[in-house]
């Protein structure tokens, strides 16, 4: 009798596309065959961007909803790694430009902007609240100011104009098709780490000390720590989609909105 009632309690596996879901797969169709029907304008400027700043509110969600930590600041972390691709690239401002082939750049790029969110994570986390939003927009529009003021590094408030796309693969990666193909792999990647990282050990002791820090800091675990990691983490999805915004519209400028590079074709 026990054991047919074990028997009887056990749930058939899911398979991976009942675990997907309806509704994933026809955004996933629906995303892909969309530069079918769409012109370059809608592909770069509705579709490509949407996806950009997609992954840019993905960071913030798994800052704010996994960490309960809310920043302010996420449009500078992709500010910074944008004018790293200016800098450490080729620009046709006159001002720096070392040159360095994309492959090259982009790896320091995002590695810079990783190490400024960290920073800004460092500083913020030991407040709580309407306080860590108030310093992390302080940071922010220090951060605008500073580079529209700047002409040695930042080139002031011009900014970088002709900033190459990368071409491989045989592909220009500024057309339209190329461009939000991209973005779209990228939004994919960056959807896929926040699923997995949420349901890792990692993100399960972050939802913890996201409910009660003081409990979690008596068990052991090293709360700014782990706090501090994850102000890391997602400035690895903003980076490469400011990359992509630079490489794309060859243009990288301060905007008011906290230091993300207004772009123009």
């Amino acid at each position: 009798m026990s054991l047919a009632i074990a028997t009887s309690s056990v749930t058939p596996q899911q398979n991976w596309l009942e675990r997907l879901g309806a509704g994933h797969i026809i955004l996933t169709v629906a995303l892909v065959l969309y530069p079918l029907v769409a012109s370059d304008f809608f592909l770069t400027q509705i579709g490509g961007y949407s996806l950009v700043f997609g992954m840019l509110g993905l960071s913030l969600m798994l800052l704010a909803g996994y960490g309960g930590m809310v920043s302010l600041a996420q449009i500078t972390v992709a500010g910074i790694s944008a004018y790293a691709i200016a800098i450490l690239g080729n620009n046709n401002s006159n001002v720096l430009g070392f040159g360095w082939p994309w492959w090259l750049a982009v790896p320091f790029a995002v590695l810079a902007a990783a190490l400024a969110s960290a920073l800004i994570g460092w500083i913020s986390v030991r407040t709580e609240g309407i306080y860590t939003i108030m310093i992390t927009l302080a940071i922010a529009t220090a951060t605008y100011y500073f580079a529209q003021q700047n002409y040695a590094i930042f080139n002031g408030h011009s900014g970088y104009a002709g900033i190459r796309a990368p071409a491989f693969w045989g592909l220009s990666w500024r057309d339209a098709k190329p461009f939000y193909y991209l973005c779209l792999g990228l939004a994919v990647l960056s959807y896929a780490a926040v699923l997995y990282g949420s349901r890792s050990t990692f993100g399960m002791t972050l939802q913890a000390i996201r409910d009660n820090p003081r409990r979690m800091r008596a068990l052991g675990y090293h709360v700014t720590a782990h706090k501090v990691f994850a102000w890391l983490l997602p400035a690895l999805s903003p980076d490469w989609p400011a990359c992509c915004w630079s490489g794309s519209t060859a243009a990288s400028r301060p905007a008011p909105s906290a230091s993300m590079p207004r772009s123009t074709c």
